[in-house]
């Protein structure tokens, strides 16, 4: 039996009588973990982070994300009020409620998540990779309100992504289909310590590609003068890069103009299979702005065919950072059962 892709929750108004109000929202980072509690307008009442990568063990995590939420399960008036959790999480299957062999994450193999949320929890749970949460979120809040046929692309810790076509998202036979991320776009290329791989847009296109690109521009011109040589190479970051960028540093600037490209033809090869109307860029790199999106948009047009090119919009998120995933998690709750 075919499963059903998520859906644009209700907005709950006919179930005034129940006092189940309320989703938690979940996304997992490769860094940090955010959550919120969800209204039935979409509106965040309580938010909180912890961190991803403090503990070693899925056990430990889950216990200190417990502890984070009884304060926002008190303040809507206990579990009574709240319908269950939706958790967005790397390399999520929607189909199992398990992460399997996600590589930005220190919990390695199959986590049962969902399971062990809704024993920890005692509220109903489901489960969506992240960057499907975030594309659901923007459906339902934000720059693709209204568009059937988009792609979310999540440009953070990794590159994550959402396809969704006929106003449905694509999930594929095992729940894990759109991992453009990991997809090859320099074969024999840099290589991703968390796959394996060599070449995959992950490997250029994320904060840590940033990074490593700035270093490795820096390595091939010593003598060229560069506000990013302040920094101890063990410390730069690619919020460094974007600082150094907006002062005007040559290298930096350079930085952003190879990812761009990068990410460019990248973007041309899925608009060619899906043929979107837009692209959202979303997540911490889109911080860059004009920095990224133009170089973007110029190899994006560049490498499409004349029949695509320039019908795709590509635009950034206009949702806070989070909130997309936040509201894409939270409304996986309304398609659970009572």
């Amino acid at each position: 039996m075919q499963k059903t892709a998520i859906k644009r929750p209700k907005t709950n108004m006919e179930k005034k009588g129940s006092r189940k109000d309320y989703a938690i929202g979940i996304d997992i980072g490769g860094t940090n973990t955010v959550f919120g509690m969800v209204d039935h307008r979409g509106e965040i009442r309580y938010r909180g982070a912890i961190s991803s990568r403090k503990h070693d063990d899925i056990v430990s995590y889950i216990d200190e994300l417990y502890e984070a939420l009884t304060p926002a399960i008190e303040h809507v008036g206990g579990h009574s009020n709240i319908r269950g959790i939706g958790v967005g999480a790397p390399n999520g299957n929607y189909y199992n409620g398990t992460i399997e062999y996600a590589p930005n994450l220190k919990w390695q193999g199959i986590i049962p998540l969902a399971d062990m949320m809704q024993k920890k929890f005692d509220l109903p749970t489901a489960l969506t990779n992240d960057a499907n949460a975030a594309a659901v979120g923007e459906m339902q809040y934000g720059v693709a309100v209204g568009l059937k046929d988009f792609i979310m692309i999540t440009l953070g810790t990794g590159v994550g992504s959402g396809i969704v076509a006929n106003g449905q998202l694509i999930y594929g036979h095992d729940g894990f289909a759109g991992e453009l991320g990991h997809t090859i776009i320099i074969p024999g290329g840099r290589f991703h310590p968390g796959t394996g791989a060599h070449g995959s847009l992950e490997a250029y296109a994320s904060a840590t590609g940033v990074t490593r690109t700035a270093l490795e521009f820096l390595d091939k011109d010593p003598n060229q003068p560069s506000l990013l040589r302040d920094y101890p190479r063990e410390d730069l970051d690619s919020r460094m890069v974007f600082d150094c960028a907006m002062k005007g540093d040559a290298i930096a600037n350079e930085v952003y103009r190879y990812t761009g490209e990068i990410l460019g033809m990248s973007l041309a090869n899925f608009v060619m299979f899906s043929s979107p109307e837009a692209i959202v860029l979303f997540g911490g790199l889109t911080k860059a702005g004009d920095l990224l999106l133009k170089p973007t948009k110029a190899s994006m047009e560049k490498n499409l065919l004349p029949i695509f090119q320039n019908k795709v919009k590509l635009v950034f998120s206009e949702l806070k950072e989070a909130d997309a995933a936040i509201l894409g998690a939270s409304a996986l709750v309304w398609e659970l059962k009572k």
